[in-house]
């Protein structure tokens, strides 16, 4: 008899969400507010530019959305300096991630990454049949120099988060330069900076040196974070003009919806809105680490909107006892760190919340 699906989509994990608030409300019979601190969205919500824009956009909805997002990618490519052709918008960069593994993997081919990492690396990539290779991380922080030595003549894609989710750590410029140095030009980079808008650290590396360089790397960017549009999915990547249309190929028609591509443009025009947004979320950083620090808990120094706490044993205990009291953060089991959890910066009462949970709980 015929197997029905091959070994490895057999064996492939299921993406581990975090929990949604109807969910808590349903599980947990809890009719008080309920604070979300589990999926790095931004606590300030989108920019008030892109709820006008979409508010708008839905009269047209019983339109089919630009196939090519048109007046997306000039505003992109004014942000970047790029070409229009070097930007492919995706639904959400979760899909282009998708797109990465459909265009360019074939089954038995490598993919390196590190562990600990965005799991929907290795869950696309074994998708495709091929074999991942997940390096340890050094100090919570991509090793570079060891991912550089696991390269062989197999290897297509290496993927990289920077900031890395979970941990919340970033590589150097100085550190990636001499990785990079250290890629044979036919490997293909996938660079993942989600989380680049909340970055303070004055040595993140410069990815669009590389694209300037026409190497094979991919920049992947998101609305969902810092600009608030997570519900609304749309995301894109930045690459040279040649590896964007092979994603297009493999792309399906009107993947990013009308509305979100207008509310993604409004979004570009409100800096205000990204400069409030890092403003909240350092305040809150700060404040987190101040209490943690206050009781003794450690954690990981962060370059996002989200920081990785060690509860020890404890710490699926926790996650549940905050659950419990209408408090969601992240269980960090599911990526190995079974000691850890992972909490969203909120706003002041939300963090506040939290802090004094947590404190009683403990």
């Amino acid at each position: 008899m015929k197997k029905l699906v091959p070994d490895y989509i057999e064996k492939l994990p299921l993406y581990p969400p975090g929990k949604p608030i109807d969910e808590v409300k349903r599980e947990y019979g809890i009719t008080e507010d309920i604070v979300k601190l589990a999926s790095n969205e931004n606590c300030l919500g989108p920019s008030p530019l892109a709820l006008k824009a979409a508010r708008k956009a839905l009269s047209e909805v019983h339109r089919y959305p630009d196939n090519d997002c048109y007046y997306l990618k000039e505003k992109i490519a004014e942000k970047y300096g790029v070409a229009p052709s070097q930007i492919i918008p995706g639904h959400g960069s979760n899909e282009i991630i998708q797109l990465i593994a459909a265009a360019f993997l074939l089954a038995e081919e490598e993919v390196i990454t590190s562990e600990q990492t965005f799991i929907l690396y290795p869950i696309m990539s074994n998708a495709r049949g091929a074999k991942v290779i997940e390096v340890p991380l050094k100090n919570f922080t991509y090793d570079l120099p060891a991912i550089a030595s696991q390269i062989t003549g197999k290897t297509k894609l290496i993927f990289i988060s920077n900031p890395n989710n979970p941990t919340g750590t970033s590589v150097d410029a100085a550190d990636f330069r001499a990785f990079m140095a250290q890629v044979p030009a036919e490997v293909i980079v996938v660079i993942d900076e989600a989380y680049a808008e909340y970055v303070t650290a004055a040595d993140f590396p410069d990815s669009l040196e590389y694209l300037r360089q026409n190497r094979n790397i991919i920049i992947l960017r998101t609305f969902s974070k810092a600009y608030g549009l997570a519900g609304l999915r749309i995301g894109y990547g930045l690459s040279t003009a040649r590896l964007i249309s092979y994603l297009e190929r493999v792309r399906v028609p009107f993947n990013v919806s009308h509305v979100a591509q207008v509310a993604a443009c409004a979004a570009l025009d409100d800096a205000g809105h990204i400069k409030r947004s890092r403003k909240n979320n350092q305040a809150g950083i700060a404040r987190i680490c101040s209490a943690l620090n206050e009781i003794g808990v450690s954690f990981v120094p962060t370059q996002t909107n989200f920081i990785l706490i060690k509860l020890g044993a404890r710490a699926e205990e926790i996650y549940k006892a905050l659950l419990q009291k209408g408090v969601i953060i992240r269980s960090m089991a599911s990526y190995g760190l079974r000691d850890y959890v992972r909490v969203t910066i909120g706003l002041p009462e939300e963090n506040e919340r939290f802090i004094g949970l947590l404190k009683k709980i403990i």
